[in-house]
């Protein structure tokens, strides 16, 4: 990706991007001194309009008693300048001066905002008390190591003062609004908005409810609401929706959702600006109802192409553009501004916007895509005249459309200064670059002529992989690179509230392995079970003739899952999985000792998870193998097995709450109104973890899969199954001596599908199984002699 950016010229940009890892960012200027520079007078702005010091403190303050009730008075708060900060936002730590007995304030911790007072919070509860905070789902908080109220461990007398590198830390993306918050309500955004104060994050998305306002917005230009019925999509599919990618699909929207999620939104932002932080708001990018169109004829608005429908069904893709020349979309984007600041009552200047978001401009005209970018910060601009425009840049890496003239075209639309881009990966399993997490920002804020702004964290989905995310919300203050070896040690003391050699060498294995991703590919996961392949098994290639156990020849190693079409996505594996193997058993032999620890049991079923995974990608082959083989036996007892696999994964991730099917689906139920929208609101839910978008009856989604999940139920009802049915009909074709029927595959696991979406049965919202034992028992019957070196083959070392 940076191989293009040396053609275009920097003298306008405020921003680049870069990767440092799946879901890291660095919000850059691109000539010295001239970033922050650029965005001084927005954030002196912001410092104006901030709340008052003494909301900020009591929002900190409830924070405080949410997380440690027991110390609400151990610690006092205090809002300080930036003078008093050097000059940047900071937070001090300072034993209390007025401590003298048991219930008096021990530790003071000031701060620019309230953000800063609770990230120096956690900055203190991490280095002087050995704690851990997390995401409940993967184990929460470890808070048993914080000494008792009044022993609390005293600072050096001079105190400690961390300042913020660079001003922003900047928090989720577009999409992130549908895999993992759609179902939320207001106790769970309370957490998170916790959570992200805590881990210093003062620049996040805040995209709930605004189909509320997009409705209002297009009352006024006599759109009326049935026509806005199949413009938004369902609950779970909002995200493109609002980027223009689908229309329709999973609606309509009931207007008690609509009204619900705006009431939300408006207490999502309170709590924000309560904490001094910068929410960022969208705005708008041309995307219209097809309504539009009839109302204006001669607007112009363009129809752009399929996204992802099987058969370019215009029910659900094929969405509307407005022409930027035409002057109905500065009104439009003017009136969209307008009605957030009426319903919300202030704003924090930033606003996102992501044009043709895995949609192609229908013409690649530089002028047209200037224009285009022009008015839409037009458009921002005339409803709040010190706005500034932030692009996740996701387009740019998606679509080869976008090559250097495009780009420029589009970046130098915006004024200097008034223009951020920021990119992002997705992941959903054990994965991670901690190294680069480690000393990318660092080596980003400290090159020649870099004006850097923010670093952030920009994944798909939340909720996994905790380890990356306590480094990375770090590195927002941190000004030398981090020793990962020594602060990987620290991080597994803290997260089990105890040192225990054997985890601690556990976790130096995997930092090296699993947390060590450098071959540069996204971790989309493609395991077998989750991501069945939906090709004739010849398709897939078994061992080359005269292969040795010795030899391990290329072909062998990178060939072994070989993908003859789009249907087929190889698993993706880059470290030693006997390694791995190795550091699960470390953590089974501490498992005595830390089984009362919850974060503890949350990683040991992931990493057994993760091993019995890249196991099961081994198993399916074997079953191929023998396919080819024409070995009847060996597919039967080798696919049994695999469908046996796959129950003890289930009463496995069963184990621990964080890995339950049940608790996204009752969520999605809880914010229905009434039976019909139960049912809705689920089978959106339904279909977003399975087929994702439209199908026929003999061809399955496009997105198939794409939002699978390792979650307990899910595995038991529908991927066993799908998989058994696989295998029934390799079985018909070797007894038959008949090729393989592909489309009565698929036709029966389609199906299968779809009743799955539509299925109402229930699943259990709280785990059940004792972790450490079930870990223990299938380690024993997986892998304590698994074929380590067939395990490797089983997908692509890149």
């Amino acid at each position: 990706m940076a191989s293009a950016f040396p053609a275009i010229s920097t003298t306008t940009l405020l921003l680049l991007f870069f990767f440092f890892f799946f879901t890291s960012c660095v919000l850059s200027s691109s000539s010295s001194t001239i970033g922050v520079g650029y965005i001084s007078r927005l954030l002196e702005l912001q410092d104006r309009e901030r709340a008052p010091p003494y909301v900020q403190l009591s929002a900190a303050r409830g924070v405080l008693r949410r997380l440690l009730p027991s110390h609400s008075s151990s610690f006092d708060f205090q809002i300080v300048s930036k003078e008093q900060c050097g000059g940047a936002s900071c937070f001090m730590i300072k034993n209390h001066p007025s401590f003298r007995r048991q219930g008096d304030p021990q530790i003071l911790i000031s701060g620019v905002t309230g953000v800063e007072i609770l990230a120096g919070l956690h900055w203190y509860l991490k280095n002087w008390c050995g704690s851990h905070i997390s995401w409940d789902k993967t184990g929460g908080a470890q808070l048993v190591s914080v000494p008792k109220a009044g022993l609390l461990s005293r600072v050096g007398d001079a105190g400690i003062l961390v300042q913020r590198p660079v001003p922003w830390n900047y928090y989720q993306n577009a999409v992130t609004s549908s895999y993992s918050l759609a179902w939320w309500d207001w106790k769970r955004w309370e957490k998170e908005v916790d959570m992200m104060a805590l881990q210093g994050i003062n620049l996040p998305l805040a995209f709930t409810g605004q189909e509320a306002i997009w409705q209002k917005v297009f009352q006024k230009f006599n759109i009326s609401k049935s026509n806005l019925d199949d413009f938004f999509g369902g609950p779970a599919f909002l995200a493109w929706s609002r980027m223009g990618n689908l229309h329709g699909w999973g609606g309509p929207l009931p207007q008690s959702w609509l009204d619900q999620q705006l009431i939300l939104q408006k207490a999502i932002l309170d709590r924000m600006y309560e904490l001094g932080m910068t929410p960022v708001l969208p705005a708008f990018s041309g995307n219209v109802p097809a309504a539009l169109k009839t109302i204006y004829p001669s607007a112009k608005i363009t129809q752009l192409g399929n996204w992802f429908s099987v058969e370019s069904d215009p029910r659900w893709t094929c969405t509307y553009l407005l022409d930027a020349t035409d002057p109905l979309f500065i009104e439009i984007g003017r009136a969209f501004i307008e009605q957030q600041l009426k319903e919300y009552g202030r704003t924090s200047h930033i606003y996102n916007c992501d044009t043709f978001d895995e949609n192609t401009p229908p013409v690649d005209d530089p002028e047209y895509i200037s224009a285009l970018g022009e008015t839409i910060f037009k458009g921002m601009q005339s409803g709040d005249k010190d706005g500034v425009w932030l692009m996740q840049g996701w387009l740019f890496s998606y679509d080869p459309f976008w090559r250097p003239a495009q780009m420029k075209a589009l970046l130098h639309s915006v004024p200097a200064g008034r223009c951020m881009l920021h990119n992002f990966a997705g992941n959903v399993e054990m994965y991670g670059v901690l190294d680069a997490i480690a000393s990318g920002p660092i080596d980003a804020w400290t090159s020649e002529n870099s004006t850097m702004v923010g670093v952030g964290m920009s994944m798909e989905g939340i909720e996994q992989n905790p380890v990356v995310y306590d480094l990375m919300s770090e590195m927002a203050f941190q000004h030398n690179k981090v020793d990962v070896k020594g602060w990987i040690n620290q991080y597994s003391t803290r997260r089990y509230g105890r040192s225990v050699p054997l985890v601690q060498d556990a976790w130096s294995i995997l930092h090296h392995t699993i947390y060590n991703c450098t071959d540069g590919a996204y971790d989309k996961n493609r395991d077998v079970i989750v991501a069945f392949p939906d090709v004739d098994p010849s398709f897939i290639a078994r061992r080359p003739q005269g292969y040795h156990q010795n030899e391990k020849p290329l072909v062998s190693r990178r060939a072994v899952l070989k993908e003859i079409t789009d249907s087929f996505e190889r698993p993706h594996l880059w470290y030693s999985t006997s390694e791995v193997i190795h550091a699960l058993e470390l953590f089974i032999a501490s498992g005595d000792e830390l089984s009362d620890s919850n974060t503890y049991r949350y990683d040991l079923v992931d990493l057994t998870r993760q091993a019995l995974a890249k196991y099961a990608n081994q198993l399916f082959l074997k079953v191929i193998e023998a396919y080819h083989l024409n070995d009847i036996l060996e597919v039967v007892g080798r696919s049994q097995k695999f469908l046996e696999l796959v129950e003890d994964m289930d009463t496995l991730l069963a184990c621990h709450d964080g890995f339950l099917l049940g608790p996204w689906l009752e969520s999605a139920k809880k914010l229905a109104q009434d039976k019909e929208q139960e049912k809705q609101f689920e089978w959106n839910a339904r279909t977003q973890i399975t087929m994702w978008f439209d199908n026929t009856e003999e061809e399955a989604s496009l997105l198939r899969d794409y939002g699978n999940k390792y979650w307990s139920g899910l595995l038991r009802d529908y991927y066993g199954p799908r998989a058994a049915i696989y295998f029934k009909y390799l079985i018909k074709s070797l007894e038959e001596e008949s090729e393989f029927e592909l489309k009565k595959w698929r036709r029966e696991w389609i199906k299968l599908t779809n009743d799955w979406q539509n299925s109402r049965n229930t699943f259990p919202v709280k785990s059940t199984g004792n972790a450490v034992n079930t870990c223990r028992l299938l380690y024993d019957k997986y892998l304590r002699s698994a074929d380590i070196q067939s395990l490797e083959e089983a997908a692509i070392m890149q």
